[in-house]
């Protein structure tokens, strides 16, 4: 985005029987500025007219590079990154907004969850399968059918909930359901408030809150990465990010990534 800074010069460069020609208008775009000289003919004089152009200084994914002009930067953690052009429709771009929302929330926890568990595993606490092996496994408390059951009512509910609160803003805020919407009540589409779910009373001014809303997405996009390199080692050396964390500080110059995808 640019804003212009309205100085203008007028030089007066001299009678109007110069022997050179000189091109009406000469612009010279850079990051950060730019300027443009527009010569006129006033009478038997000739005015330079020389606007300066400062673009607004924001971060970009890639410095230098303009961002696309809808995305000004009003968006937590927006650096202008959209090479598909998918945000150009202003009603997608607001659903694409929450979507990374759920998906950081859900790398987040999912990191957490098998960093936790696997450590569990490794050091002996607890006889837990390693994690891209725990849905085939058989629970005590539990079987597959029923926990496959009770996670989608549940899911289902809270997602449905959600679209429905993205739909109409507010109105998932008060309902029949247990009086407890007042324990989960939002403080705008994709950030949930009350008791429950922001017990330390962070970000209660949502209006004001982009430092928050910036850190929780920086963190969701580090997890979403992380996932996919969960995936992705689990694939090539059929083990859990412990176990080669473990074997990497046993022998760290021969047991790296290079040599694992080498080998196989």
């Amino acid at each position: 985005m640019a804003a212009a800074a309205g100085r203008t010069f007028l030089v007066q460069l001299g009678p109007s029987s110069f022997p050179f020609l000189v091109p009406k208008s000469i612009s010279k775009p850079s990051f950060g500025s730019a300027n443009t000289l527009r010569l006129h003919k006033l009478g038997s004089t000739r005015h330079a007219t020389q606007t300066v152009v400062r673009a607004q200084q924001r971060p970009t994914w890639l410095p230098g590079l303009d961002p696309p002009p809808y995305l000004d930067g009003t968006l937590a953690g927006d650096y202008g990154f959209d090479p598909l052009g998918l945000g150009e429709d202003p009603a997608s771009l607001k659903w694409y907004v929450q979507a990374e929302l759920v998906h950081c929330r859900f790398a987040m926890l999912g990191v957490a969850g098998i960093l936790f568990t696997d450590l569990l595993r490794v050091t002996g606490i607890n006889k837990l399968p390693v994690w891209y092996e725990a849905g085939a496994a058989n629970y005590e408390f539990a079987s597959t059918r029923t926990l496959l059951v009770v996670q989608l009512l549940l899911m289902g509910f809270v997602e449905t909930k959600r679209y429905m609160d993205f739909v109409n803003p507010g109105s998932q805020a008060d309902g029949p359901f247990f009086g407890i919407e007042e324990a989960f009540k939002g403080l705008e589409p994709g950030y949930p408030g009350g008791p429950v779910l922001n017990p330390l009373g962070l970000a209660k001014d949502i209006n004001n809150a982009h430092d928050w809303k910036l850190k929780e997405i920086k963190n969701g996009r580090l997890a979403m990465i992380a996932m996919l390199g969960f995936f992705v080692q689990a694939a090539v050396t059929h083990a859990g990010p412990i176990d080669n964390l473990v074997e990497h500080l046993s022998d760290p110059w021969h047991k790296t990534i290079i040599q694992t995808l080498s080998s196989t």
